[in-house]
């Protein structure tokens, strides 16, 4: 897939900027951030459907090594028959920008830094977007990460593994369980032929709760969208 824009109005808030008119150098240093991100960013995502089921040591995905633990996942994935493991990623280009600003001008490094964050969300929402229309007629839950809440995020080896995301696009994990390319996204989607109720999202099930920075500014990240 290739992105034709970023979404600023995403990127101006996690800048911290409040709604209403962005400053004319702001602006600009954005322009010229988007510009360098999109000639570089390969934006790559892989899925699959898997049949879900309780067991006493969590969430099982069957046919595989998953066992998802923790009471919010299971509480995500409450009632559905399956899910779609999901992984996306910028490729390398878009570390490598964010390291050349951040030795040379960092103000623009910050920027390069919410632009990317907001362009994997984008190609996260594209592909959701896909399974929904390939699973048409089945219900879904919104994205839920290793790492929010109390989903251990030491899932991420194995999940990467089951996806095979490494050959088909390029992503891994470090010793400290770090997604590299770092500007990369791993996320479950519950899938059922019945309703879903709208699960409880944002702050509650988050474990950056008690240091965000979104919170310090009455704001949220997106996930209690």
């Amino acid at each position: 897939m290739k992105l034709e824009n970023l979404n600023r109005t995403e990127a101006f808030r996690y800048m911290g900027h409040k709604s209403g008119e962005i400053p004319q150098n702001i602006n600009k240093l954005t322009d010229e951030c988007e510009s360098r991100l999109l000639s570089a960013i390969t934006p790559k995502y892989v899925y699959s459907l898997f049949d879900i089921e309780n067991t006493p040591d969590g969430v099982s995905v069957k046919n595989t090594p998953l066992v998802f633990k923790g009471k919010r996942i299971s509480s995500h994935l409450n009632n559905c028959e399956k899910c779609v493991l999901l992984a996306a990623t910028l490729g390398t280009g878009a570390d490598a920008i964010i390291r050349s600003f951040e030795s040379t001008a960092m103000e623009k490094a910050v920027i390069a830094d919410c632009l990317a964050s907001a362009a994997i969300e984008q190609v996260c929402d594209f592909a959701e977007t896909e399974i929904q229309e390939k699973l048409s007629g089945l219900n879904f839950t919104w994205r839920f990460s290793p790492g929010y809440g109390d989903f251990p995020i030491d899932i991420q080896r194995n999940f990467l593994n089951v996806l095979n995301a490494q050959k088909r696009i390029g992503l891994s994990v470090n010793d400290s369980l770090i997604l590299i390319p770092r500007k990369s996204v791993t996320a479950v989607i519950g899938v059922s032929e019945h309703d879903i109720p709208k699960g409880r999202r944002g702050c509650g099930v988050c474990n950056m709760r008690d240091r965000c920075e979104f919170r310090k500014r009455g704001t949220h990240c997106g996930e209690g969208r």
